[in-house]
């Protein structure tokens, strides 16, 4: 080996060392290693960047923002109360989650699919007392098992297909300078159909649910999520109403879920004048109820989000901006306000600020008047619905001590949450029928998230996850830089060695260190430094590269023994109130299980056999 190929080595080590001992960002270490190669003349400007053009890593990004649309109008919120149901144990509650979230994850990519599903499931667990930690990690697994039943499950299947264009593109036009009789005139189809990865996926994720739910309520603890132990001094007092002929209207209050809500309660219903107090499970609401509710500023950002309830002041209805562009604010009333001692509707505080109050805090105490009729001492802390300009107007007023917008505040918008679903699906249609690729389909379905105003163009743009995205694009570099050194090469011809020239053995080999460069970083980054050395080892062993690709694939997705292995895993770590050891318990069981599925199964494929 020269020295590009050691200071590639090198480059490599310092980049497990940083991400598996230090806090820095992923996207950060990978641009940096990137960036070292750059430098030092390994990797020139267009290989470097390449990543950037990859039509995997776009794919990605634009789907980005169709989760945003669904996100945007609460699309999967009537699927996941339809789902979770009433379960009568938490083996049936259990298999509730895995389930639906498995097939909802081989159409919807899972990363966003999860973040949508948290609060439902943690909401829906502390309805029927059980602990969240039973779900939180099935949660994630589900989302990633069914992520591999289909090319757009996942992130990791995209950047696969995307290097796997590349590759099959740059074989063609080898093929084709040299003269080989074998190419014709025409372009052949490149990558993998939408559904080719299902041979694979759907067994895995079929015996991987399985095993979550035969072991899971004996693997998972039973713990109490870590915020949840969290209290929030501020009570906020809030008036909403059940708009008529909504899905809340002739619902119980057990049905329509406004039982054992987290972190607020029903205090009373108005009912046309009549206060109806300790309001019973089975009374049924009516269109044009007042409910009062007291609790803390998330569960308050909660309701706003419910179908069927909006603010029971009609102030909201008053500004002229859309509701869908407007943000809740937290303001605390100083003594220099001209509104102090005046009601709020005496004191006209729409008319004044441009905002309207939704609730009001004041140390703790229970509100009993309606919103329009508090009386505004110092200090109290209101709800506001306004426009987001309103903070930087209003930052430094003397009017208030403090101005904060809540992150993820905006109202939903219901009215468009069937129009969303509609766009997916028709999505997924197209590419299925393959009438369109995968980018293309994307990038219309994108657009028209837009265009009927399933999501705003700031919606669209902060949905993004660019740090995903980075690292993605950075990792497509790291691997650029392998093989050109011939790093990738001589990797392979260990795995070869490793395996005695067996294609079945190699195969194992490749799936289970891809799956422990998975669990010490990302999967994304796994995916693309793991494939050079698959198309390498398959050339080596003069046999079919697909099964190493889709071994790849497969253990790229399968990070379930750590945290940090996938980013889903990440996210439930908090919610489910998990140490690091509860993933290795469950998850080191699962790797080999589906390391074993993808094994048996991917070189019987037909067109993938060695």
């Amino acid at each position: 080996m020269g020295f590009d190929a050691y200071l590639s080595l090198t480059v490599l080590a310092l980049v497990f060392a940083a991400l598996m001992f230090t806090r820095l960002a992923t996207d950060v270490i990978l641009v940096g290693a990137v960036t070292l190669l750059l430098v030092f003349g390994v990797l020139t400007p267009a290989e470097a960047l390449k990543g950037l053009s990859n039509e995997g890593m776009a794919t990605v990004a634009v789907l980005f923002v169709v989760a945003a649309g669904v996100r945007e109008t609460g699309g999967l919120d009537a699927i996941a109360q339809r789902m979770l149901g009433q379960p009568k144990s938490v083996d049936a509650a259990m298999w509730r989650v895995l389930a639906p979230v498995a097939a909802l994850s081989a159409f919807v990519n899972n990363t966003p699919l999860v973040a949508m599903m948290i609060p439902p499931i943690s909401e829906w667990a502390k309805k029927y007392q059980m602990p969240a930690s039973k779900f939180m990690i099935p949660l994630s697994y589900a989302a990633i098992l069914g992520g591999t039943c289909s090319l757009i499950g996942t992130s990791t299947n995209l950047v696969v297909q995307g290097l796997l264009i590349d590759y099959q593109k740059e074989e063609f036009e080898a093929a084709k300078g040299q003269g080989a009789a074998a190419v014709t005139a025409s372009e052949p189809h490149f990558g993998m159909d939408l559904f080719d990865i299902s041979w694979v996926g759907v067994p895995a994720a079929l015996i991987g649910c399985t095993y979550i739910w035969l072991f899971g309520r004996r693997l998972l603890p039973d713990r109490r999520p870590a915020m949840a132990v969290l209290d929030d001094p501020r009570q906020y007092t809030v008036e909403m109403m059940v708009e008529q002929s909504s899905p809340l209207d002739g619902k119980t209050i057990e049905e329509a879920g406004l039982r054992h809500l987290q972190g607020v309660y029903l205090a009373e219903i108005d009912r046309g004048g009549i206060i109806l107090p300790a309001v019973s499970p089975q009374e049924r609401l009516r269109g044009g109820d007042r409910l009062m509710f007291v609790g803390i500023v998330d569960s308050v950002v909660d309701l706003q989000r419910i179908r069927g309830l909006v603010p029971a002041t009609n102030q909201v209805f008053k500004l002229a901006s859309p509701r869908s562009l407007r943000c809740l604010i937290e303001v605390a009333v100083s003594e220099r306000c001209p509104l102090v001692g005046k009601t709020i509707r005496d004191g006209r505080f729409r008319t004044h600020y441009n905002a309207v109050v939704l609730a009001v805090a004041r140390q703790g105490e229970r509100l009993k008047q309606k919103i329009g009729d508090i009386v505004l001492e110092p200090a109290d802390v209101l709800l506001l619905e306004a426009q987001p300009s309103f903070v930087d107007q209003h930052r430094n007023s003397r009017d208030f001590l403090v101005v904060s917008r809540l992150d993820n505040s905006n109202p939903l918008r219901h009215e468009k949450a069937w129009v969303s679903l509609a766009i997916m699906a028709a999505m997924v249609l197209l590419v299925a029928c393959g009438v369109l690729t995968m980018l293309k389909a994307s990038m219309l379905a994108a657009g028209a998230m837009l265009f009927t105003r399933c999501c705003t163009v700031t919606a669209a743009r902060r949905g993004v996850d660019w740090e995903v995205l980075l690292a993605i694009s950075a990792s497509f570099g790291l691997a650029a830089a392998l093989e050109k050194t011939g790093v990738a090469g001589l990797f392979a011809e260990s795995f070869i060695s490793l395996g005695q020239g067996n294609a079945w053995v190699t195969l194992a080999i490749v799936y289970t260190v891809t799956v422990i460069v998975t669990e010490l970083i990302t999967n994304n980054s796994a995916a693309a430094l793991m494939f050079p050395l698959a198309i390498a080892t398959a050339k080596d062993l003069d046999v079919n590269y697909l099964p190493f690709v889709v071994a790849v694939m497969m253990a790229a997705s399968a990070g379930f023994a750590t945290p940090i292995g996938y980013q889903t895993n990440l996210m439930v770590y908090g919610p489910g109130g998990y140490r690091f050891s509860d993933y290795v318990k469950i998850g080191v069981p699962l790797d080999i299980l589906i390391g074993i599925v993808t094994v048996a199964i991917t070189p019987f494929v037909p067109g993938w056999g060695f």
